[in-house]
């Protein structure tokens, strides 16, 4: 079965209230890029989140290296910011307040992203063509469609693999990026915080993997009641539960849907909590079954709504037939978690 796809022109839109239309206040537009260079142990977070019923925005790059981060800042470049005007839109290009510029040269097929620091420490420039096709999702945030009914202009969002070239230079360190990268969009999403301040649910982990144009997969999911995950005994999650929210395979143009997904937390990290080692067996709808295992390279905190803890990672996955992959794993939960994690017993850095 193939997946609803959406047209390139979903690159530049960013629509604001129309005539007499009231956005709900939680309403966003995102962009996310990411970028790697795994031979370094270095990844990269570029986030954009426009509030359209503010008129205000928020984003910027975080570049993260190693395993050894506790804190937001421990990054080893951070100019992500929580409260910047509407972006600049001239054309086809899309620049922030902290001047990342985001200039889409091929609707749905190349990208660019540039930035240069302050004090031209750190800055990079990459053009990111796309191998695998433009496709629709709903939502990836639990719960998120409940705020959706009723809307006046349907929400949507796109997921694609990017093919990423070109240069970084950290803190006066050059690198050579030559990588494939998830990014995704939405529109017009509503994304409320809970009320009370948390959502009852285990982590959450996005899970992209990509190995070139052949094979392409993506799923959100938790992980299986039965693997004994660190959540069990702080949620009650029935047994017949879904266990993943949203997934696609690409192979080629072809598109498939996930119809199970199975995944089990080897090992989390001593004091971030997110899980660093990991297995996943993905099923799609004709029948064939994907396993992958999964090691962080990186891993840091990373900005979301203040009462969700986020961590970005750097991942090498290794399937059945030996060959490995590199890319983003991202996690998310809510307090009962952090809480419980936070009270085993201490493990050692």
């Amino acid at each position: 079965m193939s997946l609803a796809l959406q047209p390139g022109a979903t690159d530049l839109y960013l629509p604001v209230a129309e005539a007499g239309e009231v956005l709900d206040p939680y309403t966003v537009h995102t962009y996310y890029f990411g970028f790697s260079v795994p031979e370094a142990g270095i990844g990269a977070y570029l986030y954009f989140r426009a509030q359209p019923a503010f008129g205000l925005s928020q984003g910027g790059p975080v570049i993260f290296r190693g395993l050894d981060n506790t804190a937001l800042l421990d990054a080893e470049y951070h100019d992500y910011r929580a409260t910047m005007p509407w972006p600049q839109v001239q054309g086809n290009t899309i620049t922030t307040a902290n001047g990342y510029v985001i200039t889409v040269l091929e609707p749905g097929e190349l990208i660019r992203l540039q930035y240069t620091s302050p004090d031209g420490t750190t800055s990079f420039d990459i053009e990111q063509r796309a191998i695998s096709p433009l496709v629709a999702r709903g939502h990836i945030v639990p719960g998120e469609e409940d705020h959706h009914a009723g809307a006046r202009r349907e929400p949507g969002g796109i997921e694609q693999f990017m093919h990423a070239t070109g240069e970084l230079t950290l803190r006066g360190e050059r690198f050579d990026v030559d990588c494939l990268a998830v990014r995704d969009r939405s529109w017009l999403q509503v994304r409320g915080e809970e009320p009370g301040g948390a959502r009852r649910s285990p982590p959450v982990g996005w899970t992209p993997i990509s190995f070139g144009p052949d094979l392409s997969l993506n799923v959100t999911s938790m992980e299986n009641k039965d693997t004994g995950p660190a959540w069990l005994g702080v949620y009650d999650v029935p047994d017949d539960a879904p266990t993943f929210y949203s997934g696609w395979i690409a192979r080629g143009e072809e598109t498939r849907a996930v119809v199970r997904v199975r995944r089990n937390a080897l090992e989390y990290h001593p004091f971030q909590y997110s899980v660093t080692r990991q297995e996943l067996e993905i099923e799609d709808d004709q029948g064939e079954v994907y396993r992958f295992t999964g090691e962080a390279l990186a891993m840091t905190p990373m900005h979301s709504w203040p009462n969700i803890a986020f961590h970005d990672s750097l991942y090498r996955w290794t399937a059945e037939d030996g060959r490995t992959a590199h890319g983003t794993y991202q996690e998310i939960w809510w307090d009962d978690y952090q809480r419980a994690m936070a009270a085993r017993p201490p493990l050692s850095r």
